[in-house]
């Protein structure tokens, strides 16, 4: 091991993604599939303790089955959280034309409980030029493990374009 250091290595490169994307690279029906995830109990405690949330109907079993649930109930900001694109690649893609985000909203369709697997996804449903930026807007989905579609909601970035 030397203390040399690598002129090869450049820590500027050393990115997730190749090359950047500003708003220009961005298309209508673009996906982003960000990874599923199966709904443990020590999901639901983490969401707990960083939303300070203690209902019984998120963290008690035995509350749930004695209201007709066969499992923890999800809160609904904790299914939508599953949809941050900073589990997948999009946050990557705009490292330097990102401005902001600067929207979100949600609809809750169907309930998730622990033990369901859930599969979120982005997808471009809005391209909307500027001078010299523009605003990406992503419509956001989580399908559980039946094909359900448990949350369908939207979120809107503010990106520079390439060409200001």
């Amino acid at each position: 091991m030397t203390d040399a250091a690598d002129p090869g290595f450049d820590p500027v490169a050393h990115r997730m993604v190749p090359a950047q994307r500003w708003f220009e690279d961005f298309a209508l029906g673009e996906r982003f599939v960000l990874p599923s995830r199966t709904m443990t109990e020590a999901v639901f405690l983490a969401f707990q303790a960083a939303s300070g949330d203690a209902h019984p109907i998120h963290y008690d079993v035995e509350f749930c089955r004695a209201r007709g649930m066969p499992h923890l109930l999800a809160h609904g900001f904790q299914v939508a959280a599953q949809t941050c694109p900073g589990a997948g690649l999009f946050p990557y893609m705009v490292e330097e034309s990102l401005i902001g985000f600067i929207e979100q909203s949600s609809r809750f369709l169907k309930p998730v409980y622990a033990g369901d697997t859930i599969y979120p996804a982005l997808e471009v449903t809005e391209l909307t030029p500027g001078r010299s930026t523009g605003v990406i807007g992503l419509r956001s989905t989580v399908h559980n493990q039946r094909r359900e579609l448990v949350l369908e909601g939207s979120q809107r970035y503010l990106i520079r374009k390439k060409y200001r």
